[in-house]
């Protein structure tokens, strides 16, 4: 199993500006930010950031915390873009702007991975506010979307307007995400590619309970059953939590030995624009034919 890197460049709408001090600076769209960032265990490249806001995180490890702003931001959000994908970025109680900018790279090797294909069909599980729904749909995928919130379904839904793909072929489900999963696979379905993000722990619409380290094995499972010896990719990526990649990479290896193709895992990231160094953001683990 091969172990890369996969590290997100600035592009015209977001940057990481500068970091240190377990702290990260990012630009988005005419807006500058401030979020605590545990793995900036080095000194920043200067001192005096400037920003609209900042988190600030809670005393206590289970999270929490407030923004506090310097300058007035759009409590609605504000429009960005990337590459032909519009969506809206917007100050949350949970410390990040409705997207994760790190995944541009993986939207690009998933529309590599079916290239070839006209019309793939492809699912994102635990799919947020879509931008990785639409970065596919925007080159003819068809998506099913899956995301256990209907906040964040009906925000991908309108990330899809601002896109001009509110008339593509998405299927928008407010799902328990492993429940209709199973159920796909009971129904015989199969996909060109899955994407899969989910969190540490949550809960689905109808109360499931998620816990990554003993839910994420039966998933793999189903996932593989809902690709076959001409499905094209499956990445898998895991935020937060004390897991090595070398460990979901062999999760996957294992899941996916009958179908042969590569398993990688390793590490996301995003390039700093005040030096060029890599701020390490998560983990993941990818097959592909």
């Amino acid at each position: 199993m091969k172990l890369v890197q996969l590290i997100g460049e600035p592009w015209g709408d977001y940057g990481l500006i500068d970091s240190g001090g377990g702290r990260k600076l990012e630009r988005y769209g005419d807006y500058r930010f401030i979020r605590p960032e545990p793995q900036a265990m080095w000194q920043p490249a200067r001192q005096d950031w400037d920003a609209h806001g900042e988190f600030v995180p809670a005393s206590d490890e289970d999270g929490g915390g407030r923004w506090q702003f310097s300058r007035d931001v759009p409590e609605t959000g504000w429009p960005l873009r990337w590459e032909e994908v519009r969506f809206t970025a917007q100050t949350t109680p949970f410390r990040h702007l409705g997207f994760f900018p790190d995944m541009a790279p993986v939207w690009r090797w998933m529309r590599e991975q079916v290239s070839d294909l006209s019309e793939p069909e492809v699912m994102n599980l635990f799919g947020y506010t879509g931008v990785g729904t639409l970065a596919m749909a925007a080159k003819h995928a068809k998506m099913v979307h899956v995301d256990a919130s209907k906040k964040s379904v009906e925000a991908a839904r309108g990330n899809a307007a601002l896109s001009g793909l509110s008339d593509a072929p998405i299927r928008w489900l407010v799902e328990d995400a492993a429940k209709f999963a199973a159920r796909e696979v009971r129904r015989g379905r199969r996909y060109d590619g899955i994407l899969l993000d989910p969190p540490k722990y949550g809960r689905g619409p109808g109360k499931e309970v998620w816990q990554l380290e003993q839910s994420l094995p039966g998933l793999i499972a189903d996932c593989r059953r809902l690709l076959d010896g001409d499905s094209r990719f499956l990445f898998l990526t895991v935020y937060a939590v004390r897991m090595s990649a070398l460990a979901i990479g062999e999760l996957v290896h294992q899941a996916f030995a009958d179908l042969g193709g590569t398993v990688e895992a390793g590490e996301l990231g995003v390039r700093e624009e005040a030096r060029g160094l890599s701020l390490p953001t998560a983990i993941f683990a990818r097959w592909s034919r």
